[in-house]
């Protein structure tokens, strides 16, 4: 693998996350892959929770693509971070895209995946996380780097698309703006929104950098 790839081109970019658009809003497919946007999701619920001195107990995933994470001690960014959790990662693949470090979203793929299956516990989580890790090894050891360059833009417009879909999905519903609210006294409104606002400024700063590579993008 070069330590850098040639980014594609525009049209190519934009046709990609066209269809990971389209699969990320059609709820038959959604259904489908909302797992890999919940590993995204309490993944982030972990790191925040470390970051902020606390100890991961367990992560649970669950077949209809619920999941919990548990830690030691969770203050406010454990709660708050797990909906900006898919967008997050969206960012950082995409930053990595601009620079032409392409594959290597698949390598951190792999790294995170192992690392979020590490705190696993007795759940479909079991199943779903060590299949995905899968899939991406598929990738990079029996496909084309053509191939894989698609699928690194595949899954980065899919972590940004799914960031925005969740929360819209689950609006002022969803627990943790419940719990947050309880902490705070701010209504549960107001998390929604700043998690949508947050999602959809990832979408846009992220399609931003994939769009105006720092490397001359592929011409076809």
């Amino acid at each position: 693998m070069h330590l850098t790839q040639t980014p594609l081109s525009g049209n190519e970019t934009v046709l990609i996350g066209v269809c990971v658009g389209v699969v990320v809003v059609l709820s038959a497919t959604w259904e489908l892959v909302a797992h890999f946007m919940t590993m995204a999701h309490e993944g982030m619920h972990g790191l925040a929770g470390s970051l902020t001195g606390g100890r991961v107990t367990g992560i649970w995933l669950k077949d209809n693509a619920e999941g919990l994470t548990k830690v030691s001690s969770g203050g406010f960014l454990f709660y708050f971070a797990g909906y900006l959790g898919p967008s997050a990662f969206g960012l950082g693949a995409a930053r990595l895209i601009q620079f032409g470090h392409i594959i290597a979203v698949l390598w951190l793929c792999m790294l995170m995946l192992g690392l979020l299956l590490l705190r696993i516990k007795w759940s479909f989580g079991i199943v779903t996380v060590p299949l995905a890790g899968f899939l991406i090894f598929l990738v990079l050891k029996h496909t084309s780097q053509t191939d894989q360059i698609l699928a690194s833009y595949v899954i980065t417009w899919f972590l940004l698309l799914s960031g925005v879909r969740i929360v819209v999905q689950h609006g002022a519903n969803a627990g943790d703006a419940s719990i947050l609210r309880d902490r705070t006294n701010l209504p549960r409104l107001i998390w929604s929104a700043l998690w949508l606002a947050g999602t959809l400024a990832a979408v846009v700063i992220g399609a931003r950098w994939m769009l105006h590579p720092a490397v001359h993008p592929l011409s076809r």
